[in-house]
């Protein structure tokens, strides 16, 4: 059983950062991928990044040269750096992990970039 806790969300200005964690406890292939999803109000979740075991990282286009996934083997951990924060950036997070994709879950951590 896989469990994965998320924290670090909040309100932030445009413009500025946030720093995503998430901690997880399971079996090593069952945390092969991790990564985050995000859903906006009336949207569907999309990927935001996700990161393997091995270091490989895959990224949404509206991200890329933002957003910085990281993973802690040895911890369990997976974090997720944002800079440059947009209002389009305001939605849920969730942390999420699996073997090929990402099929275990995280609560969610809201993120809003408002001025």
């Amino acid at each position: 059983q896989v469990q994965l806790v998320e924290s670090g969300g909040g309100l932030v200005q445009p413009g500025g950062s946030l720093r995503l964690s998430c901690a997880a406890s399971g079996s090593r292939f069952s945390l092969n991928v991790m990564g985050w999803y995000r859903q906006a109000p009336g949207k569907q979740r999309e990927l935001v990044a996700s990161i393997r075991r091995g270091g490989t990282t895959n990224y949404a286009n509206s991200v890329k040269g933002r957003f910085t996934i990281s993973r802690d083997n040895a911890k369990n951990t997976v974090n997720l750096q944002m800079n440059s924060l947009k209002p389009e950036d305001t939605a849920v997070y969730y942390c999420c992990a699996g073997f090929r994709d990402c099929n275990s879950w995280g609560q969610g951590t809201h993120v809003a970039v408002s001025s």
